[in-house]
């Protein structure tokens, strides 16, 4: 039997390379051990029915149940919760809601740093006194209200407006429409179209996501934003990855993040 200080978890995520990346780091902390993993949400209730784990971490996208009707269904059948990591690829309408609910996510790709904080979140709520549980589910029970409400709520219309691009000594307004990918490197991002390249004022990727269409710009990878409009070619790479070519001037090869495959594939159904 584990020792008492030893959480138990259980993985359930529908891409194959996203569970793989996340036992890894989980197998590289300390006191996590890794019981079970599942690919849907069906699994996931059984899973968690038989096993009774410490902590979840749960896809928020799977076919059939996703992660909200998973919670759903163990709050519906009286299943002792354990505690749960939602885990999401950039969707700053449900980070929002995560935050605003004290909810624990994980974004994809997965950050070491994060992974190994969120079990000690975990770890922390799990010695709390007994009345914390209930905290955590009513917490829970929020955000699946939150959500349920957000079906019949329309999103804010996506921004169609300029982009400011410093270049030398100039301030450019960019049509968003002509950005073919921005990148990250050293605190610093630059903005690329076919015809200019330069720096966004934004600190990160994620300020600057907030100012473009959700529905056109992608964030392929950790370091790369990408116009979906401006991907000239689809490349195979090693061990099931890729890379995006992009058709700017250079032909910039953008990679692929390993959690961001399935996404790629829901694009250009590959």
């Amino acid at each position: 039997m584990a020792s008492p200080s030893v959480l138990n978890a259980i993985i359930v995520d529908d891409e194959p390379l996203a569970r793989q990346e996340l036992l890894y780091l989980l197998e590289g902390a300390d006191g996590v051990q890794v019981v079970a993993q599942g690919t849907n949400g069906i699994e996931a209730v059984e899973l968690i029915r038989s096993h009774q784990p410490d902590l979840v971490f749960l896809d928020v996208q799977m076919p059939g149940l996703d992660g909200f009707a998973v919670i759903k269904k163990l709050r519906d059948s009286a299943v002792r919760m354990p505690q749960v990591v939602f885990a999401t690829a950039f969707d700053r309408y449900a980070v929002r809601a995560f935050d605003v609910n004290a909810i624990d996510y994980l974004l994809k790709p997965f950050d070491r740093a994060r992974v190994l904080m969120t079990i000690e979140r975990a770890r922390t709520r799990t010695a709390a006194p007994a009345d914390a549980p209930s905290h955590s589910e009513a917490k829970l029970d929020a955000l699946l209200r939150l959500f349920e409400e957000q079906v019949q709520i329309p999103r804010p219309a996506p921004s169609t407006g300029k982009v400011v691009v410093r270049t030398q000594n100039r301030l450019l307004l960019v049509d968003q429409r002509e950005i073919c990918f921005a990148s990250i490197d050293e605190g610093a991002i630059t903005v690329v179209t076919p015809t200019v390249e330069g720096q966004s004022n934004c600190r990160t990727l994620e300020e600057l996501t907030d100012q473009l269409d959700p529905e056109t710009f992608w964030r392929a990878h950790r370091s790369f934003l990408v116009n979906i409009q401006h991907i000239r070619e689809v490349v195979p790479w090693f061990k099931s990855t890729y890379q995006l070519r992009m058709d700017d001037p250079r032909k910039t090869e953008v990679p692929v993040s390993r959690s961001q495959t399935k996404r790629l594939r829901e694009l250009f159904n590959l």
